[in-house]
């Protein structure tokens, strides 16, 4: 977990690929089935398309079936999901229905004004022309209103554990690993 622009795909693709599982993406899961023309995926698109948050009940049956696929049974790390209270309620009963339960909750933890350069920085970068400035700070204001609250959800239940997101990659990859190690130590 973490805010647009904290590191958390280039984080979850390196951790994944250490620890043998997949990284289990809500943006890979929306383009994949856009792009194999699935009827969840028609439906992603249009909301997408209007710029909207993909609907709960949709992102939700995405990210069931993903976690039914076989690479996915002897574990998976999760990258943008869940990301408000209803999808938390929403992953306790998948992991149920599958014999799963968490290890850990990782949340980067990167200044705001941090964020919104990283963020601006890669909109030029890449030509993201709708990546405004107000676009990435209205971003930043949905995160901190409809997923921040996931912390204290995962705090209280244990299971959060906090990283320093600031820095050089590599430095937040091991500053990911050593804390996932002392969870295990």
């Amino acid at each position: 977990m973490g805010p647009p622009g904290a590191g958390k795909g280039t984080q979850a693709a390196r951790l994944a690929d250490r620890l043998g599982v997949p990284a289990v993406s809500t943006g890979d899961i929306f383009r994949r089935n856009v792009s194999e023309g699935t009827e969840l995926g028609r439906e992603a698109q249009r909301y997408m398309d209007a710029g909207d948050y993909v609907p709960d009940e949709v992102t939700n049956s995405m990210v069931r079936a993903r976690l039914a696929e076989d690479d996915a049974s002897p574990g998976f790390l999760l990258d943008g999901y869940p990301r408000t209270v209803a999808q938390v309620t929403e992953l306790d009963g998948m992991l149920t229905d599958l014999g799963h339960e968490l290890d850990a909750v990782v949340v980067l933890a990167v200044d705001t004004e941090e964020l919104v350069a990283r963020l601006v920085k890669r909109a030029e970068t890449e030509g993201r022309s709708d990546d405004t400035e107000d676009v990435v700070r209205r971003r930043q204001e949905v995160y901190g209103e409809q997923t921040a609250p996931l912390i204290d959800v995962y705090r209280d239940r244990g299971l959060l554990v906090e990283v320093d997101g600031m820095g050089d990659v590599d430095v937040v990859t091991k500053r990911l690993g050593d804390a996932l190690a002392d969870l295990q130590g």
